[in-house]
């Protein structure tokens, strides 16, 4: 390890994501190790991934928990202090790199870091419309796992995506952001969301059962920002017109319209995702009845 490279490994999550995989890995040369945890692709990623002078791990889904990054992080020999998850279509920026090296040099640094996923989209850094989120992605290895929320599984989805990580110790928050850009185009993005819109779906009618177990987030409007977050997702579920609802808010409230067509094609697209989560809740109560 070089004086200018960071003691982290990177595991990003990924399947056929061949057009994001170059900018997403270049943007992390200063990491010590850079591990592509991978389900059978056939775009020609695996080649990709060498090529770029990553590693490659390949994941096979059983249909249980734990999930992708989560077993990543448990069968995978980590041998470096810190541990960061990446998404195959986000990248670190130089701004966001040298934060991270300056917060792991502390003493005592915090145990995990809240990071923003600067939302893209179409082409263009969205800098209003409240699209963009925080989430736990860079942590001392060993300190940090999944929450478990064990649902029927049929979105076909082998990664984690609405659970968040739990930490055992401090959370700081870092001030710049990640480059979220998925260039697969509008096709993939809607694709996408119809398979994480069923998960959710999911989701929630577990998290509506109120008897929680120690394994997940517990949600919170006085905790963290993560627990004030699932608070706010179980208030969401119980309002009505939900989907108008996040449209008003991303559109008006958070100022959406100020990115003109774009802002407008995103809260839609943003709506008409929680009508399809409500959908099929409605669909899976009707089918348990049955």
């Amino acid at each position: 390890m070089t004086a200018q490279t960071l003691p982290i490994t990177v595991l990003i999550a990924a399947k056929n994501e061949f057009v994001n995989l170059p900018k997403c890995i270049e943007s992390l040369r200063s990491m010590e190790r850079i591990i592509v945890v991978d389900s059978q692709s056939t775009d020609g990623s695996i080649e990709l991934i060498d090529d770029l002078g990553a590693e490659c791990v390949q994941f096979s889904y059983s249909g249980e928990y734990p999930k992708k990054r989560q077993w990543a992080l448990e069968n995978l020999n980590i041998t470096t202090p810190w541990t960061m998850l990446l998404d195959a279509d986000e990248q670190v920026t130089e701004q966001l790199e040298a934060e991270i090296r300056a917060a792991i040099k502390q003493t005592p640094s915090h145990d995990a870091y809240l990071i923003k996923k600067g939302f893209h989209f179409m082409g263009r850094k969205m800098r209003f419309g409240g699209f963009s989120h925080s989430a736990v992605l860079l942590f001392k290895s060993g300190v940090g796992k999944f929450e478990r929320i064990d649902v029927e599984e049929t979105s076909g989805l082998d990664m984690e995506v609405h659970e968040r990580v739990l930490i055992d110790g401090s959370i700081g928050q870092m001030k710049n952001a990640l480059i979220h850009d998925d260039f697969k185009g509008l096709d993939a993005y809607i694709a996408r969301h119809n398979r994480y819109s069923s998960w959710e779906a999911a989701i929630r009618l577990k998290l509506a059962d109120e008897n929680t177990d120690s394994e997940q987030i517990k949600p919170s409007i006085f905790g963290d920002l993560q627990e004030k977050r699932r608070f706010l997702k179980l208030c969401a579920m119980r309002t009505p017109c939900e989907p108008w609802a996040w449209f008003i808010y991303h559109y008006f409230i958070r100022l959406g319209f100020l990115e003109g067509r774009r802002g407008l094609i995103a809260s839609q697209i943003r709506s008409q995702y929680i009508s399809n989560v409500r959908a099929k809740v409605f669909e899976r109560k009707q089918n348990s009845r049955s």
